[in-house]
């Protein structure tokens, strides 16, 4: 159970799966609002959130459940690796919501529909940013630069309590294009800032520049071609935006290969290559990114 000074609720309104840096950066925020359910890895690993944690400061003592005994909620947010979603979406089913949302890196949701049968199931995007870093007082999470999410028509409630946390949510009415705009800023900054292992403002300088806009030239026409809805010049200034609104931001892809954690690159790259295989076109510099970043994974488990 967790700790906490009432009884847990029958029912939260709201549950995040994934207590990774920006799960318990969504978490503690929300928290100053309503009761939210954190979803962990385990009993032992609830048992950690539930003594608390430090995040942006202050300590927050999570209601966390292990993945094996989920509560039920009435709206869940799914912010694991992309790896993880297929089993995320599993225990979302379990806890009997109205809908389920993923604010995930990479294109998730075709995954997430396919294994979960909520009313609804479906992706936003999110560019607020946080990262997990050791101390001498042990761990802690650190947001790092706030941003705005984007949900779905269809999760109007949920919007509605991020706005009250204080978060930039809205809905976006036309959130496949919203998806693919965040997917050119992904393939572009993820992959070269876990590559070089430099913040995301490190790469709008030399030597770095000329890499990033080499990748997003190369990926505009096929997402271009898949619906995205900006020029090639928008798409590079949308770029060159986010990386310096983010500019001390240790992008998600360098945080995992720090940690010596397999990465997104499958759910990001491979996303953008499998488009571009499905059209017929090289994508031969996003091709090598991946194949380099697949070279600084932990080998798979057996």
């Amino acid at each position: 159970m967790p700790l906490s000074d009432n009884a847990a609720p029958a029912r939260y309104p709201l549950a995040i799966i994934g207590a990774g840096a920006l799960g318990l950066h969504f978490a503690a925020r929300l928290a100053d609002v309503l009761r939210v359910a954190v979803i962990g890895r385990d009993a032992e690993h609830a048992a950690r959130l539930r003594a608390g944690v430090e995040v942006g400061g202050q300590r927050y003592c999570a209601d966390a459940f292990a993945a094996a005994q989920p509560p039920r909620a009435d709206w869940v947010i799914v912010l694991v690796k992309a790896g993880d979603t297929t089993a995320a979406a599993t225990i979302a089913e379990r806890m009997q919501p109205l809908g389920v949302l993923s604010l995930q890196n990479g294109l998730t949701g075709d995954l997430l529909r396919a294994h979960c049968r909520a009313p609804r199931v479906d992706q936003g995007i999110t560019t607020e940013g946080a990262y997990r870093e050791r101390t001498a007082a042990g761990e802690r999470v650190q947001p790092s630069g706030a941003g705005e999410t984007l949900l779905p028509p269809g999760f109007e409630p949920v919007a509605q309590i991020l706005a009250q946390a204080g978060l930039h949510a809205r809905i976006e009415p036309d959130i496949a294009r919203a998806r693919l705009a965040k997917l050119l800023v992904n393939v572009a900054i993820n992959p070269l800032a876990a590559l070089y292992r430099v913040p995301n403002g490190a790469l709008l300088e030399p030597p770095y520049r000329e890499a990033l806009d080499t990748l997003v030239r190369e990926a505009w026409p096929v997402l271009h071609a898949e619906g995205l809805a900006l020029d090639l010049d928008a798409a590079l200034a949308r770029v060159h935006a986010v990386a310096t609104a983010t500019a001390a931001n240790r992008a998600s892809m360098l945080q995992d290969v720090l940690a010596g954690r397999r990465t997104e690159i499958d759910a990001i790259t491979g996303a953008l290559l499998q488009m571009g295989a499905r059209q017929g076109r090289a994508l031969p510099t996003h091709a090598a990114i991946h194949r380099q970043i697949k070279a600084l994974e932990p080998p798979a488990a057996a």
